[in-house]
């Protein structure tokens, strides 16, 4: 073992004249072991959080939307729908036409947001359907014996779970749906009242979309909102997530003048963009832990030095010169730095495993859109917040290692 850090290890495990000293020692260990395994778990959820709101983003709703520019709806959008899903990157395509509306139980109501899709195509696109009841998808499969333009009596509904609860319905039940494109009468515009039967309900998990969404078969929804045969846009699944403006842009340029897209980027920029923030200033908060920690291994080699001034005269009064004793201090504050930040990895990274693994914390899924604390540990964090353990602990031992290596023998041994 080369010579200065087989003293460093003697020092790091000898007894103590002064116990204090073992102790602010156990300390700083203890402090950057706190440090980096709370930096390990603030990570591993603010990633785990980005992670399953994006998952749940993708898969709650499409990736590239196709609308008009004035957003009057798309007439005659099968040709356009049968062009625009053969072309490159796009790996899915579905219409759909959204209006909001009321639905009411009795004297219970809720605002929602109701699609009219074809499930086939909707599915391919979103995973919404995936999580309803059994059955529900199927109820919503269009009737070959529909007459256009004309409303069937009490057909299939597939609602949000939390929306089916806030109007107190239950799968079977007749709920009533207030449409705001109602009819023109003498009085003015009435709004259109039409029953639906419940199919089903589905959950997400995502409390915006389990709580204000609906389903209907399009062929309804342009029944209730009197538009027969259109469509509010053209939703598709694209085969490469970072390029979906690109890709948007290309469908734009293939449907030509009037259109415009949207993409998942563009709709939650100020959701991720927030959340990179949080954890830039978790990041900066908690290493702070790291710091608090890193002026105990000061404050301990500090003491060390002064209780081994005498060793370091002998050592230095043998030939031993200052280079190696400042080296030796901090090899010392390297061992500690490097024990704490071992068990702090250990820890951090054993808490965020068994987080993810067992969800034991659970979240007001009306607050956080989320029912699950999320834990998304990654090995580059671990990488990072080692160096930052490591760099910010070696700082604190310059000033102790600086100062020992200053001593004079002739001084310290002169009432020896």
């Amino acid at each position: 073992m080369k010579f200065e850090l087989f003293l460093a290890a003697r020092y790091l495990k000898a007894k103590r004249r002064q116990a204090v000293v073992g102790v602010v020692t156990v300390i700083s260990i203890a402090g950057v072991a706190a440090g980096v395994a709370a930096l390990i778990i603030a990570l591993a959820i603010t990633n785990g959080m980005r992670r399953d709101l994006q998952d749940r983003l993708l898969g709650s709703s499409a990736h590239v939307q196709l609308m008009r520019v004035n957003n009057d709806g798309i007439r005659d959008w099968r040709p356009l729908l049968d062009r625009m899903r053969h072309l490159p990157h796009i790996t899915a395509a579905s219409p759909g036409l959204y209006e909001q509306v009321l639905v009411a139980r009795g004297a219970r109501d809720g605002g929602a947001l109701i699609e009219g899709i074809l499930p086939g195509d909707e599915k391919s696109v979103s995973d919404l359907l995936s999580t309803a009841t059994p059955g529900a998808a199927s109820a919503l499969e269009p009737e070959p014996t529909q007459v256009p333009g004309v409303c069937p009596t009490q057909p299939p509904i597939v609602l949000g779970r939390e929306l089916a609860e806030t109007v107190g319905a239950s799968v079977g039940d007749s709920v009533m749906v207030i449409s705001p494109q109602g009819e023109m009468t003498p009085l003015g515009i009435i709004p259109k009242f039409v029953r639906f039967r419940l199919a089903g309900v589905f959950h997400s998990g995502f409390y915006q979309y389990d709580s204000q969404m609906g389903f209907l078969r399009l062929a309804d929804a342009q029944c209730l909102f009197d538009e027969p045969d259109l469509v509010s846009v053209i939703s598709f699944k694209v085969d490469n997530l970072d390029r979906a403006p690109q890709i948007g842009h290309d469908l734009e340029q293939a449907a030509g003048k009037g259109y415009m897209t949207t993409n998942w980027m563009e709709q939650n920029r100020e959701l991720f963009r927030a959340l990179k923030l949080e954890q830039v200033v978790t990041f900066i908060v908690i290493a702070l832990i790291v710091i608090v920690a890193a002026l105990n291994i000061l404050i301990a080699l500090t003491m060390m030095v002064m209780e081994k001034t005498r060793d370091i005269a002998v050592m230095m009064s043998f030939g031993v010169e200052p280079g190696q004793v400042r080296r030796i201090f901090l090899m010392q504050g390297l061992l500690i730095s490097l024990i704490g930040t071992a068990l702090g990895l250990v820890l951090g990274y054993l808490a965020a495993w068994a987080g993810a693994h067992y969800h034991f914390i659970h979240l007001s899924a009306e607050v956080y859109s989320i029912d699950t604390l999320p834990f998304a540990p990654r090995p580059i964090d671990g990488v990072i917040v080692a160096i930052v353990s490591i760099g910010v602990s070696m700082l604190a031992t310059l000033y102790p290692s600086s100062a020992a290596a200053r001593v004079l023998p002739a001084e310290a041994l002169r009432y020896e």
